[in-house]
């Protein structure tokens, strides 16, 4: 893309209510209190009927995350009760990071404690817990300590690493002789800082390599063939969605968009609002994130 859509979208972002991405300058505002959380404390825990090639008992999913959790978690719900008969709970909050849903952050959180990792496990007994983080590098959340990637990227991978541990360990801990499968999903690509996603789903990779956990890798789908790391706003259509025309956005050119003009971070094809909540119309990103994740799951199960 041109230079000065570049630096368009650099000042729209530092504006986007709840964003988990990372301009140079962060939003000046402080964030939402945690008792009023950016995203609804409400889960969501539903079965669906069994049918044909789908297993009677399927198995029980945990979705926790950032924004774009919040925007796609009725989405991947609907794939993974369709496709395994899932029992799903999802709890994401916008404008998250990994220490965000760590037991003993208190105060100093967005998510409250009723909705924190481990919390959750002990209470819905998840076989899968889906993490999804763009990685908050510019000190949205308090729980960063005001660590950002833009003034000191050490400091920052330093501390979402040991985030990363203290949250699988929490989770272990709290899933006892049933512990779950942890499923990283990796971020697509960054326009305004592509090595920092890079090293943040490297970190993803080797956590779930260290413990035995999976990795989904989402941001693939959102990524031109050939060059992971290299952003854009357009995808070829892919079968599916030419066969579900809602899906493939400029059909004549035989392309989908993946966000916005005004939103490179989010792929929900429907503007940012004050109050975070699920994507409300179709969109495509979302869509192929989500049918990743569950191909993943899918996967582990049959094994």
């Amino acid at each position: 893309m041109r230079g000065p859509w570049i630096v368009g979208m650099l000042l729209a972002g530092a504006l986007l209510l709840g964003a988990c991405g990372d301009p140079s300058s962060g939003p000046e505002a402080a964030p939402p209190s945690p008792a009023v959380p950016g995203a609804s404390a409400a889960t969501t825990h539903q079965r669906a009927p069994a049918s044909p090639g789908v297993p009677a008992v399927g198995p029980r999913v945990l979705y926790l995350g950032d924004s774009l959790a919040m925007e796609a978690q009725n989405v991947l719900g609907q794939q993974l009760r369709h496709d395994l008969n899932a029992t799903y709970t999802s709890a994401p909050y916008s404008g998250t990071t990994l220490c965000d849903y760590l037991e003993g952050t208190g105060a100093r959180s967005l998510v409250p404690d009723a909705d924190k990792a481990a919390a959750l496990v002990r209470a819905r007994h998840p076989d899968y817990v889906v993490l999804q983080f763009w990685g908050n590098a510019w000190g949205y959340t308090w729980c960063m300590d005001g660590i950002t990637y833009n003034a000191s990227p050490q400091r920052y991978f330093g501390r979402y690493r040991a985030d990363l541990r203290r949250l699988t360990e929490q989770i272990a801990a709290a899933g006892g002789e049933k512990r779950p499968k942890i499923v990283w999903v990796l971020q697509g690509p960054d326009p305004i800082t592509p090595d920092r996603v890079r090293r943040v789903n490297g970190m993803y990779e080797r956590q779930a390599a260290e413990s035995g956990d999976l990795v989904a890798d989402a941001g693939r789908t959102v990524a031109p063939a050939g060059a992971r790391y290299t952003w854009t706003q357009y995808l070829p259509c892919t079968a599916y969605e030419r066969k579900h025309p809602d899906y493939c956005t400029q059909p004549g050119r035989d392309r989908t968009a993946l966000h916005l003009d005004s939103d490179f971070l989010h792929f929900c094809l429907a503007p940012t609002t004050p109050t975070p909540k699920p994507c409300p119309v179709r969109s495509p990103g979302i869509l192929r994130i989500s049918r990743q994740i569950t191909d993943v799951i899918h996967g582990a199960v049959g094994r």
